[in-house]
């Protein structure tokens, strides 16, 4: 866990560059990424010229030739302010854009990458607090990271690129990746972001696969294979590539793509065995920019629409929009296409999913529940995205099978996540010391022998009750539905226009409420009306 003082010191190089002039939280994020980064390239190479000292041999692999000495960050950071500043941007900063080859994925992302600390001050004071903070430590780093994106969330639209850490936290959590040979998970989220999945999967492969992981084969998909991420802002591609990288894991897979355009050959199928993503809703493409065959999955016929053109009242032409369709639905679409067949996927879509009336709507619902194995929906508060947004939202479990399997379906009505609902997102459980949100999870309740849900905490946060439940979903058979989680049967499901939202089947009990007679309520009124007066009366007596 990232201590107060390592936050303090995040929270000082955060003011620096806000007093210095960068403002905006993805520039600074930025920038102290590249330090960060400048700053590990010398750990790694001293590392990698002790081991040569032990062995008396030559540096294998280094990062910095003889001549690029004075780009080290051991060797720059205590120079003259001024030369520092001049050394930085015109040479050390040019060499970190090429770090790993010229024609490696890494080399791309940062092809428009731009220095912008505007001062030597500027950066001398940052380099000398970057210097003080003790990263050591793997689990460090992360937190370190998760820290500065967390203040992504009070940063407007920008909040948009980031999934709150708890709820991506529970989504792994419950999907469980594989790392064990062949039988490894390829997982992949095509709306990367900041690679918030990525990053909780790969802490969750770490320490449930501690001893896997020092086998070679295992080490080698680990570090090559296991991770791919999708983005089409550059900016989130870096911070993301930059985010894997800090973590340890030495090649992912983060490429700039818009997933849902065709991409002829190049598209993505049958590929990962496990899809993560919160992608974007509340948007909507145009036919002639998608690939055919989402729209097909969705029931629309694939031909390029042709753009009508109106004639004003003066005889001007003017461009009519021709047919778009959701994001949501088409990302549902594109998952299904990119998982291969056995491959699961967890993914948070909007309500209007799970009930919506159109076509399309119906149709990858359909689609999920007859073609694939629908298992479960859980649906999360509506304040869980505030403050950037309200809007209500669900997670679907889903596996790809094409050959249909669903059977029944567990629901879940989470109603809280260990946060207030509001735009302050206010921490609920008192004395709970958190770094990120993830640490919201108290995991210590599912080693007890009653349900989380039956502890005092529960009301609070329902995502332990999630959990615990998830792990023994045979117990759930005979739970009610006007409890909160419980089986519907598919059969059920599709006679209801393959609606998924939990509404629709709980079951609410209304206590009864017994009144007074009317006679007893008019007594009681006239007794309130006597003494009212009385009171009107010692008064008009004091005057």
């Amino acid at each position: 866990m990232l201590t107060g003082k390592l936050k303090n010191q995040v929270d000082e190089v955060w003011e620096v560059f806000w007093t210095g002039g960068v403002t905006n939280p993805i520039s600074v994020i930025e920038q102290f990424t590249y330090l960060l980064f400048i700053r590990r390239l010398d750990e790694i190479h001293t590392a990698r010229e002790r081991q040569a000292m032990l062995l008396d041999a030559e540096v294998a692999n280094p990062i910095f030739s003889s001549e690029q000495e004075k780009y080290r960050w051991n060797k720059f950071k205590n120079i003259d302010p001024q030369v520092m500043f001049d050394l930085v941007k015109d040479k050390v900063f040019p060499f970190i854009k090429t770090i790993n080859g010229e024609d490696t994925s890494f080399a791309k992302h940062m092809t428009d990458a731009i220095f912008m600390i505007p001062k030597a001050q500027v950066l001398d004071k940052v380099v000398n607090l970057i210097d003080k903070i003790d990263m050591d430590d793997r689990d460090t780093k992360g937190d370190l990271y998760e820290y500065m994106l967390s203040k992504l969330q009070n940063s407007g639209t920008n909040g948009q690129f980031r999934t709150p850490r708890h709820i991506i936290q529970m989504m792994v959590e419950m999907m469980q990746p594989k790392l064990d040979g062949n039988k490894s998970d390829i997982i992949c989220d095509p709306a990367s972001g900041t690679c918030g999945f990525l990053m909780a999967s790969e802490d969750y492969v770490r320490k449930q696969f501690k001893n896997e992981l020092m086998k070679p084969e295992n080490s080698y998909h680990f570090h090559n294979k296991m991770f791919s991420a999708y983005d089409f802002d550059q900016h989130m591609l870096r911070i993301g590539a930059m985010n894997l990288m800090l973590h340890g894991i030495e090649h992912p897979t983060v490429e700039y793509k818009d997933s849902l355009s065709d991409h002829g050959e190049q598209n993505i199928s049958d590929k990962y065995t496990l899809i993560l993503a919160n992608p974007p809703f509340k948007g909507s493409v145009a036919y002639d920019e998608l690939s055919p065959d989402l729209l097909t999955a969705l029931g629309k016929t694939p031909k390029k629409a042709a753009t009508k053109v109106e004639v004003d009242e003066d005889g001007n032409k003017k461009k009519k929009k021709g047919p778009s369709e959701k994001t949501e639905l088409l990302f549902l679409a594109l998952i299904l296409r990119m998982l291969q067949p056995g491959g699961r996927a967890a993914v948070i879509v909007p309500d209007g999913v799970l009930f919506g009336s159109t076509k399309s709507h119906k149709e990858i619902r359909k689609a999920i529940i007859e073609d694939h194995k629908l298992d479960a929906v859980v649906s999360l508060p509506s304040g869980v995205f505030k403050p950037y947004a309200g809007v209500s939202t669900a997670i679907l479990f889903f596996t790809k099978t094409n050959s249909g399997g669903t059977d029944k379906v567990w629901f879940y009505d989470m109603q809280a996540d260990g946060f207030s609902l509001d735009d302050k997102r206010t921490p609920l459980i008192k004395d709970q010391e958190l770094t990120t949100e993830a640490d919201a999870i108290d995991t210590s309740l599912l080693d007890e022998d009653k349900a989380p849900s039956e502890h005092e905490t529960h009301k609070l946060n329902n995502i332990p009750d999630v959990l615990y439940r998830w792990q023994q979903l045979g117990n759930e058979s005979e739970r009610k539905r006007t409890e909160q989680s419980f089986y519907v049967p598919v059969a059920e499901i599709i006679s209801n226009d393959y609606d998924l939202s939990i509404n629709r089947y709980k079951e609410v009990v209304y206590e009864e409420v017994k009144y007074d007679e009317p006679e007893v309520i008019l007594k009681r009124i006239k007794e309130l009306q006597q003494a009212m007066d009385k009171v009107i009366t010692d008064l008009e007596a004091m005057l």
